[in-house]
């Protein structure tokens, strides 16, 4: 070893000005070569939606555009196996100009999960072929994993305080569950986000869940099963630390609904106190939490424009939220937005139009009417192309159209 340095130090000293001439070569070629890996990485398209800057962004280029509800994608078929009407109905969204679709990715009641412990690879094969419908369409999904909260406790034979003990079974179904999901989809084009569930900020307000041991749920309910902030903020803690072992850069979304207009004093005041527009701002963000890199809103048009958050109309409280949003660099998602089947149709176009004009206005990155083809709300609703509110799909889609001109969206 001795020797060998002294013969580099006497080819040093021989050769002074080649062995400088090689350490400036051999500088470059180190230079250039991670100028080729950073170059390499950029242009490289993520499966996706991902957050740059607090932009969103799909392809490598910002992104913006109106998709759909489809509640009952995957649950159609879990109820009924041989239910393929999903393929049908996918098709149609993207000839039409919707590029994506949010959907109820598992069971409703606890016993709908039966199929995914007694059968598993049944399960995941008719989930696997709703994915791989939306490939072939080339229509983008965003699987609402745990829509209905309770459930993931009542399978776990726990009260849903346990939605708070990271040391749980509530919790490790959830991660398990949740990674089974994420590592079986991860690498398809179809899969756009991750979202928890729907709307678990709402049940923080609401009284204990109910009771139907038929469908699965406990026999009954103790005051162990009050959903409390701190229960969901554990629950979507561990959700998007989950995700993020598998999955670095897709968006994770927590599908929360606008929080109701006494949700901050009710959730940290404990007491029932209408929120000023800062408090407001205040609990959307609090459940929104730092580890997503989204918000989530869902909207919908309210009796006497008792609307939360100092708004007096819809285009008003899109506009809070779009600007807290942009304020805090997390792009926002209307996750639900629509008019309701009125007597009065010029009064539900309205309604409609208001959400799409205030989306485009506004430039809210990514938003979904409701519902898509759910024939159990053709009373209130439901939207297809075949009833009278097919309206709502075009109007979305030319908007998609508008939208993309002005962006060069990559639809």
């Amino acid at each position: 070893m001795l020797n060998l340095f002294c013969d580099f130090k006497k080819s040093q000293e021989k050769f002074p000005d080649k062995l400088n001439i090689m350490k400036k070569l051999l500088t470059a070629y180190c230079i250039l070569f991670a100028v080729l890996l950073f170059l390499a990485a950029c242009s490289t398209p993520k499966h996706g939606l991902y957050v740059k800057e607090g932009a969103l962004m799909k392809n490598n280029k910002p992104y913006r555009a109106i998709g759909a509800n489809q509640f009952d994608l995957f649950y159609r078929t879990l109820k009924n196996n041989s239910d393929t009407s999903y393929r049908k109905g996918l098709k149609q969204l993207s000839e039409a100009g919707i590029p994506f679709v949010r959907f109820m990715c598992g069971g409703y009641w606890p016993s709908e999960y039966n199929l995914y412990f007694e059968d598993k690879e049944t399960y995941f094969k008719l989930l696997d072929d709703v994915v791989n419908a939306a490939e072939e369409n080339n229509i983008g999904l965003i699987p609402s994993i745990f829509w209905y909260f309770p459930a993931a406790a009542d399978i776990s034979g726990e009260h849903m305080d346990q939605f708070g003990n990271p040391d749980s079974k509530t919790i490790d179904f959830i991660k398990k569950y949740t990674e089974e999901i994420v590592t079986r989809y991860k690498d398809s084009p179809a899969i756009w986000a991750w979202e928890v569930g729907n709307e678990h900020n709402l049940e923080l307000i609401k009284p204990l869940p109910p009771v139907w041991t038929n469908l699965g749920t406990a026999s009954f309910r103790t005051k162990r099963d009050d959903f409390l902030p701190e229960h969901m903020l554990t629950e979507f803690e561990e959700f998007a630390k989950t995700v993020r072992k598998h999955d670095k850069h897709r968006i994770i979304i927590t599908g929360n609904a606008v929080p109701e207009p006494y949700s901050y004093n009710n959730s940290f005041e404990k007491k029932w106190e209408k929120d000023t527009p800062e408090e407001f701002v205040k609990v959307f963000l609090a459940h929104n939490p730092d580890i997503y890199d989204t918000l989530s809103i869902h909207i919908y048009p309210r009796e006497n424009n008792k609307y939360p958050g100092g708004a007096t109309n819809i285009t008003g409280l899109v506009k809070i939220a779009q600007d807290t949003a942009l304020k805090n660099k997390k792009p926002l998602f209307l996750g639900e937005f629509g008019a309701r089947i009125q007597p009065d149709k010029n009064k539900e176009r309205a309604e409609y139009s208001e959400f799409i004009e205030a989306i485009e206005k506004y430039q809210v990155p990514l938003s979904a009417f409701w519902n898509f083809d759910f024939p159990d709300q053709d009373k209130d609703w439901n939207i297809t192309f075949e009833n009278d509110r097919a309206y709502m799909i075009h109007d979305a889609a030319k908007a998609n159209k508008r939208i993309k001109a002005k962006t060069c969206n990559p639809l």
